[in-house]
């Protein structure tokens, strides 16, 4: 796979997203692998190398158990799928909330050893210092509020934000004070549609929709969701194709075929040479 910078491929940075506020929305896509990421990648303004790799790839229950050599495995692979869209990693669960030097270095480590354009933190009232203090040391962030992922053991479960007045003011707190702490965009995650077009009318740095509203300056789904790659999806996900179907039949197919000894076939096979 040929490098970007051999074609003269330009890689979409931090500036060029935050300078689509109010312009033509932005797409994103999840991606954990370089073969999807050079699927995405001429389609798509931004990758995130989301921890949502630890459920959709691993297996896991939550977030919570993603490490940092997780991201960084599946951020290399995504950089070396991609050329032009800006690829962001989340920090995983704990590798980010103890302290601003703690951050610093393992989102150093991230970028360093996967080349991505900028992070992603789940932001609160308690991250937003942490925010500032990445941003002035050259590191890029997308901030992430509302409905938290890493959050989940807190909140018992996935639920939807922003519907009683208290969650609300608080949600357009935290993402005033991300966007003010100089993330460059904030995802809005499971909230009420009202409250989403709220934020994005309220802070400068665009806002990434995700069960939010079409009124966000960009929208991002988990890539094997819009797919059809699993059984069950959450309600804000339009599935653009059946890809598990697909599979089913696909494989379903093959399986056939090797226990009616109809593959390999001719076309499939090795013959001797003529001599």
């Amino acid at each position: 796979m040929s490098s970007y910078r051999e074609e003269g491929v330009r890689r979409v940075t931090a500036p060029d997203i935050a300078a689509r506020k109010g312009q033509t929305p932005i797409v994103c896509l999840t991606a954990y692998t370089a073969p999807m990421a050079e699927l995405l990648d001429p389609h798509c303004d931004l990758l995130l190398v989301g921890d949502s790799v630890g459920m959709v790839v691993h297996g896991l229950p939550n977030t919570v158990g993603v490490t940092l050599e997780m991201m960084i495995l599946h951020g290399q692979a995504v950089m070396r799928g991609s050329r032009r869209a800006m690829v962001v990693i989340d920090m995983p669960f704990g590798s980010y909330e103890g302290s601003a030097e703690v951050a610093y270095a393992n989102a150093a480590r991230l970028m360093k050893e996967t080349g991505a354009q900028a992070v992603k933190v789940e932001a609160g009232a308690t991250i937003v210092d942490t925010i500032g203090y990445l941003v002035k040391r050259g590191i890029p962030v997308m901030g992430h509020v509302g409905l938290r992922p890493q959050a989940v053991l807190v909140d018992g479960g996935f639920k939807a934000k922003g519907r009683g007045a208290d969650e609300r003011a608080r949600i357009l707190q935290d993402a005033k004070a991300t966007a003010d702490a100089g993330a460059f965009a904030v995802v809005v995650e499971g909230v009420a549609e009202g409250l989403a077009r709220e934020i994005t009318q309220a802070i400068e740095a665009p806002t990434i929709g995700i069960g939010a509203s079409a009124g966000c300056d960009g929208q991002i789904l988990v890539t094997d969701d819009m797919l059809g790659l699993f059984d069950w999806t959450p309600k804000f996900v339009r599935r653009y194709a059946d890809l598990r179907g697909e599979i089913s039949r696909a494989v379903g197919g093959y399986a056939e075929d090797v226990r009616q000894r109809r593959f390999p076939g001719p076309a499939e096979i090795y013959f001797a040479k003529a001599v």
